[in-house]
């Protein structure tokens, strides 16, 4: 029985095989069409699920799409209904979007793959799920627990911004939901826009940013924006808010609370003003979650709680949430936003729809890492690097190790090019650019001359699992990049600055820690834990480097720079590679070192990006 599951025409689209019930392969457009959220059908996603699986179309026993657009649709005349007659030029734009294609999606889905296989007579075999419903079982079949509450919470789906199920063996019960305008995410995502950043990737950069300033607008946030109730339900004042109508997120009225206009990214410096907003949206989207989250706890007494959907990749809440204690046990869908629905959508299917159990939890999830995506054999990348004009050594493994581990000793960045390709937003050793965590100048050199982005953008430490509570305060699973924890007091430094304290941006270039490259202000670290099983390579890449310094932590940060998706072949890797200034590459057995390369093949192609 092959399920292929699809998510598309939003944002992240992407596509899913389950084969008997087991994942084959996942992956998003992006990757392939090399345009960051990419909304279009995922033609060349579905192309790389079915060759990983050895199927054409014709063989696939059911296709389901991620959400219902008709409900989608009367959400949309609902709340244009609604807010008459504000909103008539939204709604001249949006209704022949809809008319055209968007409504009538079914033909639109059953097209495309007719055009990809036109073999394939796919008409009786099309599904449609729904948006939370493909959230949920994304969450909570592949997670290592045979019952637990579920928990998703996004910007919107069809008409639901969050919901709370109770996952039983194969089966989920929806037990309450909240609905379009009161959301979370648009909360949070309209706060992001008025800071000056995009949305659907400007949320990492206000996380990244709120441990710079202080939650000193938190009350104005909980009095004014958002009503949150003890048990964690809330309600959103839709007069500071315009996405229900209008060409922004947010309204006049909430500048007005503020004091102040909103940033634009292009002209108007970071203050300590936008800071401390930063800091005060993420308590109080901490507030929420704790106070639902405990909520949930005492009433289904449940130890184990999943996580999906958008506001899930807040890995600053999820180890407050952790470190509170009420759920002692939580699992995270790795690709927590719209693009993980695509398998959840077809893990719903063979469950619910289809009715088949779930194999017995053995402890572990079944994301297998969450590398699904696409490999390449020593000798492809041997014939894809050559065409690509590179310069390399052709190594065995342990030469091929031997020469990471000391470029990242001397401090070198490091391109790491490795197995398949990583399924969500995070690189977790697949598709990974690599560095000494113990640098104090790490965080600068990688932010401005290798990733092109914003100096204060944090990184993440990749640490050997059997050594994460020797340095981190906590003592568990994160190998999905997913839980903040603080670094343990011991490998801290204390501030030996004499006058003034620095303020804001001015504390980036402070030495926190022993391995300051990767310990945030706050004294904390967004943590993956590395372990043999799931990524033996870079566990042993890990262990070598331990070996030679004494630490089993390395920077860890996706292999791209901004604007552009991770990495997805030889040849992108090799073009992010000679268009900045990370030192040496690997990719399988490969090494090539820049001095080495070809003059000519540099490139400075992040200017042809368009900015995140």
């Amino acid at each position: 029985m092959k399920i292929l599951g699809i998510s598309a025409f939003y944002h992240d689209s992407a596509a899913a095989l389950l084969v008997d019930g087991d994942i084959v392969a996942a992956a998003q457009e992006e990757r392939f069409t090399r345009t960051k959220f990419d909304p279009d059908f995922p033609v060349n996603a579905i192309a790389y699920c079915l060759q990983q699986a050895g199927c054409r179309l014709s063989d696939i026993d059911h296709v389901v799409m991620h959400d219902k657009p008709v409900l989608k649709f009367s959400r949309l005349l609902s709340t244009y209904a609604r807010f008459a007659p504000r909103g008539v030029g939204s709604f001249q734009k949006a209704i022949p979007l809809w008319l055209g294609s968007k409504l009538f999606q079914k033909r639109q889905v059953l097209r495309a793959l007719q055009a990809m296989d036109p073999d394939a007579d796919l008409t009786g075999k099309l599904l449609f799920a729904e948006h939370h419903q493909s959230h949920a079982a994304s969450a909570f079949y592949p997670s290592p627990f045979d019952r637990a509450v579920i928990l998703t919470m996004d910007g919107v789906g069809e008409w639901v911004t969050t919901s709370v199920s109770v996952g039983d063996g194969n089966q989920i019960s929806p037990q309450q939901e909240v609905l379009f305008p009161h959301s979370l995410g648009l909360l949070y995502t309209a706060m992001t826009q008025y800071l000056g950043f995009k949305i659907l990737s400007g949320e990492y950069k206000v996380m990244g940013l709120a441990p710079y300033g202080k939650p000193i607008y938190k009350d104005l946030i909980l009095d004014n924006l958002i009503d949150v109730k003890p048990d964690g339900s809330f309600w959103l004042d839709q007069s500071y808010f315009d996405y229900c109508v209008g060409q922004r997120m947010f309204s006049d009225k909430l500048c007005d609370l503020f004091g102040q206009p909103a940033r634009n990214e292009e002209t108007d410096a970071l203050t300590q003003f936008h800071m401390d907003v930063a800091a005060s949206l993420q308590v109080a989207t901490e507030t929420v979650v704790l106070r639902m989250c405990r909520d949930l706890a005492d009433r289904f007494g449940i130890p184990n709680i999943c996580l999906a959907g958008g506001v899930a990749l807040n890995c600053v809440a999820n180890g407050k949430l952790l470190r509170d204690g009420a759920f002692p046990n939580i699992w995270i869908q790795p690709a927590a936003g719209d693009a993980g629905c695509a398998l959840g959508a077809a893990q719903a299917v063979w469950h619910q729809h289809l009715q088949k159990p779930r194999a017995a939890p053995n402890g572990q999830d079944g994301m297998s890492g969450s590398y699904l995506g696409p490999a390449y054999d020593q000798a492809d990348i041997e014939a894809r690097l050559t065409a690509a004009g590179a310069v390399f050594e052709a190594l065995d493994e342990n030469a091929m190790l031997a020469q990471a581990a000391q470029a990242l000793v001397d401090e070198k960045a490091v391109g790491w090019f490795q197995g398949r390709m990583e399924y969500g937003p995070r690189a977790l050793g697949g598709r990974s650019i690599l560095a000494d965590a113990r640098s104090g100048t790490m965080q600068k050199v990688l932010n401005l001359k290798v990733k092109n982005r914003e100096s204060f953008r944090p990184f993440a430490p990749s640490v050997l699992r059997e050594d994460v509570a020797d340095w981190f305060d906590f003592d568990g699973d994160s190998p999905y990049m997913l839980m903040a924890a603080p670094v343990r007091a011991e490998k801290c430094h204390a501030s030996t600055e004499s006058g003034p304290m620095p303020q804001g941006l001015e504390q980036i270039n402070a030495i926190r820690s022993e391995i300051p490259a990767v310990t945030h202000i706050d004294l904390s670290a967004r943590i993956q834990t590395v372990t043999a099983d799931t990524n033996p390579l870079y566990h042993k890449l890990i262990s070598l480097f331990k070996q030679q310094t004494g630490c089993p932590v390395v920077v860890n940060t996706s292999f791209n720079v901004r604007g552009e998706p991770i990495v997805c072949t030889p040849e992108d890797a090799f073009r992010c590679f000679m268009g900045t200034e990370i030192d040496v590459l690997v990719v399988g057995n490969c090494v090539l070192h820049k001095d080495r390369q070809d003059e000519s093949l540099k490139t400075d192609y992040k200017y042809l990006l368009d900015p995140d």
